[in-house]
């Protein structure tokens, strides 16, 4: 999983489908997340599951309204599509996924 930062994330979001996982390293619901995000990035061929610290990145929190941590958003060319907050199992993340692949 690609780690963005204040100065890539809007690169990194800007061309095709990807979700960004809004995190903190000592935040225990974003370490029970990682694994299954990296699974459904190996999985899924038209999706980028990227990663963005809170706490190394205040700027993009702060621009994104970003107010607990995980966060999970998903961009479609650029444009913001979905949110949800908190960590889900992966038949959960990838039912609210489905509508927007």
């Amino acid at each position: 999983m690609t780690e963005l930062t204040d100065d890539t994330f809007a690169e990194g979001v800007a061309t095709g489908t990807v979700l960004v996982e809004f995190r903190a390293d000592w935040c225990p619901p974003c370490r029970m997340l990682e694994p299954v995000l990296v699974e459904i990035d190996a999985e899924r061929d038209d999706l980028t599951v990227v990663k963005l610290d809170t706490d190394r990145n205040p700027r993009t929190a702060r621009d994104q309204r970003i107010m607990s941590a995980p966060t999970l958003q998903l961009y479609k060319d650029g444009e913001l599509v979905a949110q949800v907050v908190g960590a889900r199992p992966k038949i959960h993340l990838m039912a609210w996924l489905e509508p927007h692949l």
